[in-house]
């Protein structure tokens, strides 16, 4: 409770000093406290936007906030996790019955949160006349487009390039334009900071394991890119090269032996739902993959399951099944120890060398070598986790994904689609050497699942398990699964006009069997 109150009274702080009098000075100034200038000279009333930015990429308080803007989107569509309980009598997300009361939070933390701090940054900067504000400004949008690509890629079109202008703050951008926003974005942001290597004005607000340093935000900045360029690869192959490469050649290099992590100073609210609540559970598909891999992380990732009859093996649930009561499924295998402690991971350094793999796949200057890049995400991912084994591990050519066996219910069996193995296939198709790139980025990413949902959007990787029960009213094709959420209901009672734009601008009807802008059914090459 104290550090929540700590957290509200900074974010009060922080619209308070953005919207003080011309005599602020005069009246409130304290003799024997900090005046208003020794604020103004530390950054204090530019820094303390910084903090709701940083607590609502990923919302870690309350922990029901993460579960609704996150644990039931996108770390169940991703295949990761799946609840136990059966929420609303089983009518609900898993079972494709979108629930608009969930599916509003990652929109309104975004806008509630992460968009009025940035431009409170950008107007605090512009009155205070600075030119050496601009580092903050750069810094606020990095992180903007770190929330921001993530709500596009959840709902499509987003409020973004005509936010800060109050007359058109409404409107919507189509996913196209958003992104490339986020390109020029970034690119400006990775260019512009150059000149500020070295300060440490960013220190005292930053809390993200970079530490302030303005060199890491540059790598981070770029490794973002390079995530975005790659997501785009199949809508616009050119333009995907082009920041792709962008990034490769780029001298503020890549996070390849950093990961990017928030200190958000709270417990990770998965620890909450899992642990406390016993509301999320191992997935079907990470067990069909971690066990029929001998993956080692298994260990690290989950917890074996409390049912005695499972004899502490770690057992998975399918998403979309029937499920009557939360005692059926929930000593299941709980999440692990990778959730431990209070930070929240936005990018790893593995994450980084599968996406220099896929580059190099598809013939993009200074990417490398595929294979040796795809080796290097597994190696970096083994020790993130400090998990032993890795070199038998690169090497094994016969171990493949598990078929699903149901503990409880044999309808639910279902055999795995496919069979990638690990040992990179030098001699495969590109198809098939980008499944298991894809494969070991989806195991390496965990628990990210709103990351991971994206990428098996976009590349049908790894085999997601259809779900058993379709309450989407034929909305959501089963085979196809779901492709988005749509428009929160706030937005369409409040913003009726521009929501109708918006959604002219999708490939479909405004539901979650419309694909998005980026999302192109097929071939991947």
């Amino acid at each position: 409770m104290n550090k929540l109150i700590k957290y509200t009274l900074t974010a009060i702080a922080a619209v308070s000093l953005l919207n003080c009098t011309g005599d602020f000075e005069d009246i409130n100034t304290d003799p024997n406290g900090i005046s208003n200038q020794s604020l103004t000279q530390m950054n204090n009333h530019i820094g303390g936007s910084f903090t709701p930015m940083f607590l609502n990429v990923f919302n870690v308080t309350p922990a029901w906030n993460y579960q609704l803007q996150q644990g039931l989107i996108g770390d169940v569509y991703s295949g990761y996790m799946t609840p136990p309980t059966p929420f609303a009598g089983n009518v609900n997300n898993m079972t494709y019955s979108l629930v608009d009361g969930w599916n509003g939070f990652p929109w309104g933390d975004a806008y509630g949160s992460v968009m009025p701090f940035a431009l409170d940054v950008k107007n605090a900067v512009a009155v205070g006349g600075d030119e050496s504000g601009v580092k903050f400004v750069h810094l606020a949008t990095i992180i903007r487009v770190s929330a921001m690509h993530r709500v596009s890629d959840i709902y499509g079109p987003i409020r973004y390039t005509k936010f800060d202008d109050y007359t058109t703050t409404g409107e919507y951008d189509s996913q196209e334009v958003a992104y490339e926003a986020f390109f020029n974005e970034l690119g400006a942001a990775i260019d512009g900071l150059e000149a500020f290597e070295g300060d440490a004005q960013f220190i005292p607000f930053d809390m993200s394991t970079l530490g302030g340093d303005i060199s890491k935000w540059r790598k981070y900045a770029n490794s973002l890119r390079l995530r975005l360029a790659m997501r785009i690869v199949k809508k616009n192959p050119a333009l995907a090269k082009t920041q792709g490469e962008l990034s490769l050649a780029s001298n503020a290099g890549l996070l390849e032996t950093m990961d990017m992590k928030i200190n958000t100073g709270f417990s990770h609210p998965i620890a909450t739902i899992s642990g406390s609540w016993g509301d999320i559970r191992m997935s079907a598909e990470m067990e069909s993959i971690l066990k029929g891999f001998n993956d080692n992380r298994i260990e690290k990732y989950f917890n074996p399951a409390e049912d005695p009859s499972l004899a502490g093996a770690y057992k998975g649930i399918r998403m979309g099944i029937a499920i009557e009561a939360k005692g059926q499924y929930v000593n299941h295998s709980s999440i692990g120890s990778v959730i431990d402690g209070e930070t929240i991971q936005w990018m790893t350094a593995s994450e980084i060398w599968f996406l220099r793999a896929e580059a190099a796949l598809r013939g993009w200057s200074n990417s490398g070598n595929a294979m040796s890049n795809y080796e290097a995400g597994i190696k970096a991912s083994f020790a993130q986790h400090s998990v032993a084994g890795v070199d038998a591990y690169l090497v094994d050519n016969t171990s493949t994904p598990a078929d699903f066996v149901d503990a409880l219910n044999p309808v639910n069996n279902i055999a795995y689609a496919s069979n990638p193995k690990i040992a990179f296939n030098a001699s495969g198709t590109n198809e098939e050497k980008l499944e298991q790139i894809i494969t070991q980025k989806w195991i390496a990413m965990f628990p990210d699942g709103q990351e991971a949902w994206s990428e098996f959007r976009r590349t049908g990787y790894p085999k997601i398990y259809p779900v058993v029960v379709n309450n989407s009213g034929g909305t959501i094709d089963t085979n196809i699964q779901i492709r988005r959420i749509n428009f929160v209901s706030n937005e369409v009672n409040t913003n009726g006009t521009n929501v109708t734009t918006a959604i002219g601008y999708l490939n479909g009807p405004d539901n979650g069997g419309t694909r998005l802008w980026w999302d192109v059914a097929g071939s991947n090459f």
